[in-house]
């Protein structure tokens, strides 16, 4: 279940048939070991799907959408990457046909989700984005922290680039003596709410804002969605902050090596992230899939700070053509055409073991 190469090919071929349905009109069968090409004008459905949400999907929705729609000229999709909070709440009030989210359905957005699908609302892991811990500092590449540091600078505890802390983890890296700028979301965002997890179980001392979508912490400034962190960051020295993976590739943004639970300074690779996802369970019940990852995972080599994004659906709706493309899309999404997209967008596919139960529920929509 690790993102190298080899095994990325291994997991997307089992993905495969599902592309045989993925715009189909009412086949769902299929062998999901063979393989299959990608959606093609005469199997599509057609229709339009809105959708809103995580703008840590951006990246991926984008390129999903585009694929799809060239092969399949009567489907429309809109994504407005909104920010998870905004996506789940468009749900729930009926502005969109499914939401995009880094965080699963708390309990109160559970029934409220459920009241308005008339069934069970369930959240679907789709790809797994790593958080990068980003900053701007002058030839200070290669900076590493530790979870209890990052927990005082996000916290307004340290202040300074230069402070004993930073410079304790840092042996020999120039910094400065200068005033740190924790850029945080200022929208309601699943990064947020993971970022924040992240630093609750594993700095408990030094973190007592707890994890939501909303920022808690005093202090700091605010950027709305990803692409405003990356672009904050950017353009902004002596600035620190949290984005997803793709977002501070395509910014070419400094990204820290973070201490994971067996005590390493560890770069964020795809092969990292993995290694934590390896240890995630699905604490979701049915074909709800909603995962628990440990932040404090000892494996070695793991890097600790990953997400899943989920798209949050009804699964049964209202109007069935409706539930038909938002079945036929989300089959794509985890076919292997789909997930073949994301790999050089600086997203991971998901491990098998998980990917395999997505495409069982996907395939109950109805």
């Amino acid at each position: 279940m690790k993102f190298q190469r080899s095994g990325l090919v291994a997991g997307i071929a089992l993905t495969a048939t599902i592309a045989l349905t993925a715009c189909g009109s009412d086949n769902d069968g299929g062998d999901t070991a063979t393989g299959a090409a990608a959606p093609s004008a005469g199997t599509c459905v057609g229709g339009t799907i809105s959708a809103q949400g995580s703008s840590a999907q951006k990246n991926a929705m984008d390129e999903w959408i585009k694929a799809y729609t060239a092969s399949c000229s009567g489907a429309k999709i809109d994504y407005n990457p909104n920010g998870s909070g905004a996506g789940v709440k468009a749900f729930t009030t009926g502005l969109a046909d499914f939401a995009g989210s880094d965080s699963a359905l708390k309990d109160d957005e559970q029934k409220t989700a459920d009241a308005k699908c008339g069934s069970t609302a369930i959240n679907l892991p789709m790809v797994v984005g790593p958080i990068a811990v980003v900053y701007n500092v002058q030839d200070a590449d290669g900076l590493q922290f530790s979870s209890a540091t990052l927990a005082k600078i996000f916290s307004g505890k340290i202040t300074k680039w230069n402070d004993p802390a930073i410079a304790a983890e840092n042996s020999g890296a120039k910094l400065p003596d200068a005033t740190i700028e924790a850029v945080h979301r200022a929208d309601e965002s699943g990064t947020t709410d993971n970022f924040t997890k992240y630093l609750s179980k594993s700095a408990e001392a030094d973190w007592t804002y707890g994890n939501a979508k909303a920022w808690a912490a005093p202090g700091g400034t605010g950027a709305n969605k990803s692409d405003g962190v990356a672009a904050k960051i950017k353009g902004t020295p002596n600035t620190i902050s949290y984005v997803e993976l793709s977002f501070a590739e395509n910014s070419s943004l400094q990204t820290a090596k973070i201490k994971n639970g067996a005590g390493e300074f560890t770069e964020l690779t795809p092969e990292s992230a993995g290694k934590t996802i390896e240890g995630a369970k699905v604490a979701g019940t049915g074909d709800d899939l909603k995962l628990d990852i440990d932040y404090n995972a000892t494996t070695a080599g793991a890097y600790p700070i990953v997400l899943a994004t989920y798209e949050i659906v009804c699964t049964k709706y209202a109007d069935a053509a409706k539930g038909k493309a938002v079945q036929g899309f989300l089959k794509y999404t985890t076919s292997a055409e789909g997930q073949t997209k994301l790999k050089d967008l600086g997203y991971a596919p998901l491990p098998e073991s998980v990917r395999a139960k997505v495409a069982a529920s996907v395939g109950k929509i109805s």
